[in-house]
């Protein structure tokens, strides 16, 4: 965490009555500085309302899993502050079991459900060998949806 995130909640917290000691995350979407930026400009823009990540790269890493009921300050791919959010929902699902409805709230590409397992396909087989993990139709995905609660761009 940085300086610019802490000043980032603490306007938060004090435009939404939220106490400022009130526990968050801070990260970023996607893998790349493109990407990050692209993703969480569709989260401004209230197209992207959900995303998805491996739940055992969460379990390998519980400080980066969605909480439930959660806040989280979304930065760009350097740690600037762009938003906050809130998770709504988590749900587990096998890769191949994920429906056109969360395709479609996580706002990316075209919106359908081939585009979405495209992408994400190649998204998490390169996580997953990165990571030293294992990849296929039936790796559990964590399906989060949040809503964004504050952003200043």
């Amino acid at each position: 965490m940085n300086e610019l995130v802490n000043q980032f909640w603490l306007e938060f917290c004090e435009k939404s009555s939220i106490n400022s000691e009130t526990p968050y995350q801070v990260w970023f979407f996607g893998n790349s500085e493109e990407m990050s930026k692209e993703l969480a400009g569709l989260v401004v823009s209230g197209k992207k309302t959900a995303t998805a990540s491996l739940v055992e790269f969460n379990e390998k890493h519980p400080e980066a899993a969605p909480i439930d009921d959660g806040y989280s300050v979304v930065t760009d791919f350097n740690g600037n502050p762009l938003c906050v959010i809130q998770t709504t929902e988590i749900r587990h699902l096998p890769f191949d079991e994920v429906d056109a409805q969360f395709a479609f709230d996580e706002g990316e590409g075209d919106q359908t459900l081939a585009d979405w397992r495209e992408g994400h396909w190649a998204y998490f087989t390169k996580e997953a060998a990165e990571t030293g993990l294992e990849f296929n139709e039936k790796t559990l995905v964590c399906c989060e949806r949040f809503k964004l609660l504050y952003s200043k761009i």
